[in-house]
C-alpha cells in the first residue's frame, strides 16, 4: 500500500494579499510572488505532516511561476471557481482551503474541505 497523500493545501492569493494593506493593489503579481515565497519557505504553519501547496492567481497575477514547494495555478476565468474545481478533483484526499471569502468557504464545504483564514499562511 500506498502512503497516504499529503494534505493538499490550496490558497486563494487574491484572499490572501488582499488582507492586509500593504499597497498589494500597487504591484498584484509582485504581491502574488511574494505571498508564494513565503509560502515555499515557511510552509504552512501549524502542518506537520507533508503538504502539497497549490497557490491560485487571477487576473493581473496570473503567469506567476511555480516554485519547488509550490505550484501556481493561473485561473483562467474565476479563482473562486478554479479553487472548487480543484477541491472536487482532490475528492477522498484531505484538503484545506486558506480563504476569508464566505460564499467560497461555503461552496468548498460543501466538497468536504476543511477551510482557514488568510491569518493562517500569512505569519
Amino acid at each position: 500500500m500506498g502512503a497516504e497523500a499529503p494534505l493538499l493545501v490550496i490558497v486563494d492569493a487574491a484572499n490572501v494579499v488582499g488582507s492586509v494593506p500593504d499597497g498589494w493593489w500597487r504591484d498584484r503579481r509582485g504581491a502574488a510572488e511574494r505571498l508564494r515565497d513565503r509560502l515555499a519557505a515557511d510552509g504552512v504553519p501549524g502542518q506537520d505532516g507533508p503538504v502539497e501547496i497549490v497557490l491560485v492567481v487571477e487576473g493581473a497575477a496570473r503567469g506567476v511561476d511555480s516554485v519547488p514547494g509550490v505550484r501556481v495555478e493561473s485561473a483562467p476565468g474565476s479563482g473562486d471557481d478554479r479553487m472548487v474545481e480543484l477541491v472536487a478533483a482532490a475528492e477522498g484526499r484531505r484538503t484545506l482551503v486558506v480563504t476569508a471569502d464566505r460564499e467560497l468557504r461555503r461552496r468548498v464545504g460543501e466538497l468536504g474541505a476543511e477551510v482557514a483564514g488568510p491569518r493562517t499562511v500569512r505569519g
